[in-house]
């Protein structure tokens, strides 16, 4: 089995590939190790002890690593419990535990307005169709949190979270592209 390695714009996450489907819907994510219990594969990966995060997406495992720590020496470590997991076949989530739990759910953000409904609609389809595959490429996720009075706000995910240019894709890229799309849309924030 081949895992084949990815920079992302983040210089603390790699992106890993395993050829295969990692989450067959959603995504999660698991910012501690606490959090991690819920998954042999994320519970190994943060038991190395220079792991700070993983990411599930639907083919790909992004890891960050902690401040300081040099991707070189940690790198083999990751690879080998990512192709010990994936050829051996086992379980991403434990039995009787967060099997079925992807990102917590679009409606767990602020609560939208009736008023602004088609706005809503507008705004989730672009983020959905074009903002979330970009950002997939790079190893992480944006989750729709709320609109209210021309600001949307998202959850900054995997790679994307923490990263030294998410203002940036933020700013220039998303909000841009809302704003463009959406004329109502006039700031997008990170939550």
């Amino acid at each position: 089995m081949l895992i084949e390695t990815e920079a992302t714009p983040n210089p603390a996450t790699l992106k890993f590939l395993p050829g295969r489907t990692v989450m067959d819907a959603g995504t999660r994510d698991f910012a501690t190790p606490e959090e991690a219990d819920a998954s042999p594969l994320a519970e190994a990966l943060f038991n190395l002890g220079d792991v700070t995060g993983v990411f599930f997406g639907k083919n790909f495992v992004s890891v960050t690593a902690a401040p300081g720590v040099d991707w070189p020496g940690l790198k083999p470590d990751v690879l080998a419990i990512l192709l010990d997991h994936f050829s051996a076949g086992m379980p991403l989530f434990k039995p009787a535990s967060a099997a079925g739990i992807s990102v917590p759910g679009d409606d767990e953000g602020l609560a939208d307005d009736p008023a602004d409904a088609d706005i809503v609609a507008q705004i989730r389809e672009l983020i959905d169709t074009r903002v979330r595959p970009a950002v997939a490429n790079d190893g992480g996720d944006i989750i729709y949190r709320g609109f209210d009075k021309g600001k949307v706000y998202l959850r900054m995910q995997g790679a994307c979270s923490g990263c030294p240019s998410s203002t940036a894709t933020l700013k220039n890229g998303i909000e841009q592209l809302l704003k463009y799309y959406v004329p109502e849309v006039t700031e997008v924030r990170a939550v």
